[in-house]
């Protein structure tokens, strides 16, 4: 049975996570912005790698899943250090692999940095480095952009749900965060899976990190019918089978 807690990250705010112990490198799924660790890419990869005897981390940043806190408190800055405290406490030793959904792929890049040798490989699901400028921002109409500086936030429609909130702190944040303007130093192995039906995530962005990171050892690999969320049991087979090869 997975080991289930709560971290207080020293603020009040307590933090949900899940390990299934097993064999090293332990697997840390890092989920996409206001997803969480009960998705269907987490579980089925949760799944896989109980069925294979390997370790596995899911985490909730704050704001999301069953963690504490406010979705408009966090920003880039903030959910990256939440994983990383998760991390850190459930997995304070031996090597990772980090598995990064969407706004997960960007901190999966983000902590890969960081980890040094603890790092055994890097798998990114749509993985959208800099979407808070990219994206979010460059999408806006200059009253758009004007009523966000204004208010300090705006609602924005989603296909999957309720409208989110997108705050100047996230737009902000997110500056001191970009990371395709320069050459990402991760020299581990990197496998990049997305979609070429990817409404949110232009399928190019898997390419610009590809060419920004300094492994020589990256793949990307095209789904010409996927969508964003890779979440079909077909693309949840290439994710299990992607970190598996991973994992010798």
């Amino acid at each position: 049975m997975p080991k289930s807690g709560m971290l207080d990250r020293g603020d009040g705010i307590r933090l949900a996570w899940s390990l299934t112990q097993g064999d090293g490198p332990t697997v840390v799924f890092l989920p996409g912005f206001n997803s969480d660790m009960s998705g269907d890419k987490a579980t089925g990869l949760a799944e896989y790698c109980a069925g294979i005897g390997q370790a596995m981390l899911r985490l909730d940043y704050s704001g999301h899943g069953a963690s504490g806190g406010a979705f408009t408190d966090g920003c880039i800055s903030r959910w990256a250090a939440d994983a990383r405290a998760v991390i850190d406490h459930a997995v304070p030793t031996g090597r990772l692999l980090l598995v990064g959904s969407s706004m997960g792929g960007w901190i999966s890049l983000l902590l890969g940095r960081s980890l040094g040798d603890r790092l055994a490989g890097l798998v990114g699901i749509a993985a959208a480095p800099d979407f808070t400028e990219t994206l979010m921002w460059a999408g806006m109409t200059a009253p758009v952009r004007a009523l966000l500086l204004e208010q300090g936030y705006i609602d924005v429609p989603s296909q999957y749900g309720e409208p989110y909130r997108i705050t100047r702190t996230l737009i902000e944040d997110g500056r001191t965060n970009l990371l395709l303007g320069a050459p990402i130093a991760i020299d581990c192995r990197v496998r990049l899976l997305q979609g070429q039906c990817d409404d949110d995530v232009p399928w190019r962005t898997a390419l610009a990190i590809a060419e920004k990171l300094t492994s020589s050892d990256v793949q990307v690999t095209l789904i010409k019918d996927g969508d964003h969320r890779l979440s079909r049991p077909r693309d949840i087979s290439l994710l299990c089978a992607t970190v598996g090869c991973l994992l010798v």
